[in-house]
């Protein structure tokens, strides 16, 4: 390893980064870990080094057998990497090869369930279940989730297909109603966005139907498509799951946490404990995808939903942008 100090000694990122590409592609993982370790150490002296131990960490949990994996799925590792390092280690190891090798309970907890979202069968009699608190098992009126791929340079965060949105001409403004449980829980969905990135964001509850709530957001004119519940569900979980353009991502597991939380506050429900009941009164409430159409590029969040026996209906919009 007489090269590799040399490269850390004179700080050369690229030839660093090679290098671990070489290393893995050799399989040589003690060779991964040394590096990252010598990484860590320069850190401590000054040197910026910090990307490249965590490129390596990031390399260890995508391509490395679950012994080393799973080691480097801890609190606090990979703040910096294209996902949670948790989320990486589980969309290439499988439940039973890596459930033994991550010992912090929580992080265990949610490689579990990122490996049923991907269609493992996973017994999660041993899984803290309080960590998430919903269903382990996706319910019968749940659609499909996409799930993040992971590659040694890139990240993709496949969307599901969306219905296409027709021009409509918004009435007056209405007044708005005090926020509530539901609206925090739909704004929460892109914390990340507005807290660490370049996000904004803003919703409303209002007295009235879906169109009086995105109009009294702002718009005079918008594009627009009433959609189902699982389509709106894959469109709440995807946004919870995102950190937008420089946020820290929170991944599937957690969007889907987040957005059944948000179904809840909806029908008025202060806990997930009946999924059944809570499912049936979500698919009757009234859904509604829409955008202000001036938005090119970047990550956009824009959902109305009514509930039509209270009279009630609320409006989240968001953007954010490299």
């Amino acid at each position: 390893m007489e090269d590799v100090r040399a490269l850390i000694e004179a700080s050369d990122l690229d030839g660093l980064i090679r290098r671990i590409d070489g290393l893995v592609e050799h399989r040589d993982w003690d060779g991964v870990v040394e590096l990252r370790d010598g990484c860590l150490e320069a850190v401590d002296r000054g040197k910026q080094l910090w990307g490249v131990a965590q490129f390596a960490e990031y390399r260890l949990a995508l391509d490395s057998p679950p012994a080393y994996a799973g080691r480097v799925v801890r609190e606090g590792a990979g703040r910096f990497a294209l996902g949670p390092l948790w989320e990486v280690a589980a969309s290439t190891h499988s439940w039973a090869d890596i459930e033994g090798e991550v010992a912090d309970g929580r992080l265990r907890t949610l490689v579990a369930h990122e490996r049923a979202l991907r269609g493992e069968v996973v017994d999660f009699g041993d899984i803290d279940t309080q960590v998430l608190e919903v269903p382990s098992k996706l319910q019968l009126w749940e659609p499909v989730y996409p799930v993040a791929v992971y590659r040694s340079d890139r990240a993709d965060f496949p969307e599901a297909d969306r219905p296409g949105l027709e021009w409509i001409d918004l009435g007056n403004r209405v007044e708005q109603l005090p926020g509530d449980d539901a609206l925090d829980a739909l704004t929460a969905l892109t914390q990340p966005w507005t807290d660490e990135s370049n996000g904004r964001g803003v919703g409303v509850a209002v007295e009235g139907g879906v169109y009086d709530a995105i109009r009294t957001l702002g718009p005079h004119r918008v594009r627009a498509a009433e959609v189902d519940l699982a389509t709106a569900l894959q469109v709440m979980v995807w946004t919870g799951a995102s950190g937008g353009a420089y946020g820290r991502r929170r991944g599937t597991p957690v969007g889907r946490m987040l957005a059944w939380w948000a179904l809840a506050a909806l029908v008025g429900f202060d806990d997930v404990d009946d999924p059944d009941t809570i499912g049936a009164e979500a698919a009757a409430l009234r859904w509604v995808l829409w955008d202000p159409g001036d938005q090119v590029g970047g990550w956009g969040f824009h959902l109305a939903v009514e509930d039509r026996h209270d009279g009630l209906a609320w409006a989240a919009s968001c953007a954010d942008a490299v």
